[in-house]
């Protein structure tokens, strides 16, 4: 599916019946699911466009929500800490309130600045206040350089 991205050279294969994409972060293949074709698609415009780097993003980083276990699709990191968290999805999902509660559950624990959601057609990016009364939607992501 065409995504809402440059178009990138992926390495993919069909691999006892599923097609896979190869994680160039994670060095490992994954089955290519309508929300990994997105994530994929994500890393390599922050990487490629964006300029960030690749050592310093976390993809399905664990946490524990209310004793429930949560995995953030992707966390960028700056000088040690979250300065970015996206939450990715299919193209078939609408961005709703919904989408957007979930990430903010999760950067209660995070704890991040800049907050994305992208479905791979429409991205959203915000900077949270900084006395953590809301958000304030962007134009763009800033590139890694300008941070």
């Amino acid at each position: 599916m065409q995504l809402n991205f440059p178009n990138y050279a992926f390495r993919l294969r069909k691999h006892e019946n599923r097609n896979q994409i190869f994680d160039e972060v994670r060095k490992k293949w994954l089955v290519c699911t309508p929300e990994e074709w997105v994530r994929q698609h994500l890393i390599q415009w922050l990487i490629n466009e964006k300029s960030y780097p690749a050592a310093n993003l976390a993809i399905e980083a664990g946490l524990k929500l209310n004793q429930l276990k949560k995995r953030t699709d992707l966390v960028c990191y700056k000088n040690g800490q979250p300065f970015l968290v996206i939450e990715c999805k299919a193209p078939s999902v609408q961005i709703s309130q919904a989408v957007f509660n979930q990430l903010f559950r999760y950067n209660q624990k995070v704890g991040a600045p800049l907050l994305g959601v992208t479905n791979g057609l429409k991205h959203f990016f915000a900077a949270v206040n900084t006395d953590g009364s809301g958000v304030i939607f962007l134009e763009e992501l800033p590139s890694y350089t300008t941070l």
